[in-house]
């Protein structure tokens, strides 16, 4: 427990607006004593909180659906073992009737959370292939830890996790050519290196979003600004540092800072100095969706870091809360990667077919608050979602630095660079 409470992870908070809604039901106070309306919530194209999270963080969810599917002889296809060719092949193998899916809370739903929000029963229909487990969790750590392999098919991590499972071999290259929608995804997408080792693909892009700067009152210089007052909000995540290593690029050109989520000894120093120097108990370093938008409504805080999804938010709810809009800013993209030992590939490559349809992405993106990767994805229920994030502008998403997994080789460019456990430590000993 840190010092402003429960601690909830930023994937829970992520995923559904449930609470959400439930809480400005009961009407969240702003500064000027009015209320956000639920109205204002139900007609978000996104549900950004998990149904639990107004709460304690509970389990992670696990889905064990009694369906009678039976596993199915392994076929030909796709290259049956633990690394499918990367090389084009002509279609994908008979499913083996069966799939093991590991996600994160409300990435993926199939109805029991509500009504109709639900783009698995669709892929099984079309596929025949049964999601017989679905594992669910609320954080990168509790992932980390669950993965195996050998227990799963699919699996969706974030960029600070997946290019560990790459460094590991826990994850396959994946044949792209199999996947009907993979060339709609933006070219900038597509070549992060949080997916990619050279040539070879092991993930396929899925939700993105970015930390923006939000303000109420006068409007900061810069996000430089963001740590000059202990009154802000802070993503609590040690990728942060990645923000304040973005701003010191700008005011520090001494420190000679390329990319922020590779740094150095002494410029991970100077991000942690920037972060800590105005800390106290007035700041706010929020995991759950709800906690930023409180500390804005509540005017806890006047300047935080937060996201597209609540910026649009506030600006339907007619809250003097405005995004800074034309800086650089971090980011980050989920992807959804081949088990290295899936047991089902052929119903794994149906999966990421599936998973990167503009169907499936538009349903996840309106429930998510975070934008697809597909852009023929934006439309009805993901409309506003794609407005909030920009989605199709290419010169905004240039202004995205979207986040990979901090490593000792500075991300294969030479060098000598901290990796992610140094983050990692360096973040707990900062706000814990």
């Amino acid at each position: 427990m840190g010092r402003d409470g429960p601690r909830r992870t930023r994937r829970g908070a992520l995923a559904g607006g449930l609470a959400l809604a439930a809480c400005v039901a009961a009407g969240s106070v702003t500064s000027d004593g009015g209320v956000i309306s639920a109205e204002t919530v139900g007609a978000a194209p996104a549900r950004n909180a998990a149904p639990a999270s107004t709460g304690s963080p509970s389990p992670a969810s696990t889905v064990t659906p009694d369906r009678g599917a039976t596993p199915r002889p392994r076929t030909t296809g796709v290259p049956d073992g633990r690394s499918p060719s990367p090389k084009p092949s002509a279609s994908i193998g008979k499913g083996e009737g069966i799939l093991r899916v590991l996600t994160f809370q409300g990435h993926v739903e199939y109805g029991t959370t509500l009504t109709g929000v639900d783009w698995v029963s669709s892929f099984e229909n079309r596929t025949g292939c049964r999601v017989v487990r679905l594992d669910r969790v609320r954080s990168a750590e509790e992932m980390a830890a669950k993965f195996r392999p050998g227990s799963y098919d699919v699996v969706s991590p974030p960029p600070e996790l997946a290019g560990q499972l790459i460094a590991e071999g826990k994850a396959a290259p994946i044949d792209t050519g199999l996947l009907t929608s993979y060339k709609d995804v933006p070219e900038r997408l597509r070549e992060l290196p949080s997916t990619r080792r050279g040539e070879e693909v092991f993930g396929v892009p899925y939700l993105w979003s970015a930390d923006e700067v939000l303000y109420r009152g006068e409007r900061p210089k810069g996000p430089q600004d963001l740590y000059d007052d202990e009154r802000v909000a802070i993503r609590d995540t040690p990728m942060s540092l990645a923000g304040a290593a973005l701003a010191l690029k700008e005011t520090r050109p001494d420190l000679k800072i390329g990319d922020p989520f590779q740094l150095t000894p002494k410029q991970l120093d100077a991000a942690v100095e920037l972060v800590s120097r105005h800390d106290g108990p007035g700041r706010v370093y929020w995991r759950d969706s709800l906690d930023a938008i409180r500390a804005f409504a509540t005017d806890r805080v006047r300047l935080g870091g937060a996201l597209p999804y609540h910026a649009d938010l506030f600006a339907r709810a007619g809250r003097p809360v405005k995004a800074l809009g034309d800086a650089p800013m971090t980011g980050w993209a989920d992807s959804w990667m081949l088990s290295s030992g899936a047991a089902s590939p052929n119903c794994a490559y149906r999966w990421l077919d599936w998973i990167t349809s503009p169907t499936a992405q538009r349903a996840a993106a309106a429930w998510t608050g975070l934008a697809p990767a597909n852009p023929k994805a934006c439309g009805g229920e993901a409309r506003r979602v794609c407005d909030a994030h920009h989605a199709g502008d290419a010169a905004w998403l240039k202004r995205v630095f979207f986040a990979v997994r901090p490593s000792k080789d500075c991300g294969g460019a030479g060098g000598e660079c901290t990796d992610y456990t140094d983050w990692t430590k360096r973040w707990k000993d900062l706000v814990e």
